[in-house]
């Protein structure tokens, strides 16, 4: 029988591997371009950095869908 809960330290463990990804995101000349042809929108100037990366990891991934 397989079980559906997860172990709780696990939670730690992923909040800290997002955390260190998204910093290492955030530094990298893609992100930090995608943010400067950005800098006129005012809805992106109100968001936080987890969700600066969130988005631009959509867009990108929408963009490498076409």
């Amino acid at each position: 029988m397989t079980s559906l809960s997860t172990p709780i330290g696990q939670f730690s463990d992923d909040r800290t591997i997002w955390d260190s990804l998204k910093q290492a995101i955030a530094n990298s000349s893609g992100f930090q371009r995608w943010q400067l042809e950005r800098n006129t929108d005012p809805q992106l100037q109100e968001l936080s950095l987890d969700q600066l990366v969130r988005r631009y990891l959509r867009e990108t991934l929408e963009t490498l869908a076409y």
